[in-house]
């Protein structure tokens, strides 16, 4: 997984950007940082610890006692200690964090613009955005209405816990407010890592296909709710809607599906109905 993909470099610096200051600081520096120990040999002696053998092509660290952790096993435990703490500090404050996953070009910033301005004046919004490089997204949000952070996370494929509560603390979300996190661009690894949040939501574009959700079936069976966007297009490039459900109740029959364009706003109040149900829900809870 992502421990052969960059992610675990240690080169690989994170990054958190206040667009509206311009102020950037680093996070860590590398995606493995704090997990354990670095490269040493697989065949040795630790003091005080018994001699073992391990498979070198398996990534690994070393536990409290010595024992041999996979770098997988270690990464995700770590990852959802902090999501933990994400989650009590939402729901203690009644907010609704909604993590939204996407291939790169699905339409998720374009979708936030659409509803930051659609939910302007009635419902208090931040977002935290994810990419590898630049502050682009960050802006476009800032532009468009609500407070945003940005976090570059290099060679990294994915937002982890972490990074989102370091962000979280700097935009200090308001009680019952809702907090748009836009992952990475990416089908694959953000399905593995909990940031706290209340849901995933899919992201998945009428020009990607009616099959992705069959290619990439982890990312559809952990989120909630699949937004199919750009149906605009959807003549176009001969985008069939039924099958495209059709696949996505395949991997997840309990997911709730809407057809939107954020670009025209077609079917785009099904969505805004959705956030402001969620916020009223949690609005409560977090005053009972």
């Amino acid at each position: 997984m992502c421990g052969t993909c960059g992610c675990s470099d240690p080169k690989n610096a994170v990054t958190l950007t206040d667009t509206a200051t311009g102020e950037t600081r680093v996070l860590r520096t590398g995606l493995a940082s704090g997990v354990g120990g670095g490269d040493h040999d697989h065949n040795h002696h630790h003091d005080g610890h018994a001699h073992h053998d391990h498979d070198p092509d398996v990534p690994h660290v070393h536990g409290p006692k010595g024992e041999v952790i996979p770098l997988e096993t270690a990464i995700l435990a770590r990852n959802d200690d902090f999501a933990a703490r994400n989650r009590g500090f939402f729901e203690g404050r009644g907010v609704v964090a909604l993590n939204l996953v996407s291939s790169p070009g699905a339409g998720k910033t374009t979708l936030l613009e659409y509803t930051i301005a659609a939910l302007a004046g009635s419902v208090d919004m931040a977002v935290i955005e994810g990419d590898q490089m630049t502050a682009n997204d960050a802006e476009r949000i800032r532009a468009a209405g609500a407070r945003a952070l940005q976090i570059n996370t290099g060679a990294g494929c994915h937002l982890e816990a972490d990074m989102v509560g370091e962000a979280v603390r700097s935009l200090d979300p308001a009680p019952g407010s809702i907090l748009m996190i836009e992952n990475v661009g990416n089908l694959v690894c953000p399905a593995m890592f909990d940031l706290g949040e209340h849901m995933k939501v899919a992201i998945i574009s009428t020009t990607e296909g009616e099959d992705k959700p069959l290619k990439y079936p982890h990312m559809f069976r952990v989120s909630d709710l699949v937004l199919i966007n750009k149906m605009d297009l959807a003549p176009h490039v001969e985008f069939d809607e039924s099958a495209c459900r059709a696949a996505i109740h395949e991997v997840n029959p309990k997911a709730r599906v809407f057809a939107v364009s954020a670009k025209t706003g077609d079917g785009m109040d099904a969505w805004l109905a959705f956030l402001r149900e969620m916020r009223s829900a949690h609005r409560g809870m977090s005053s009972a």
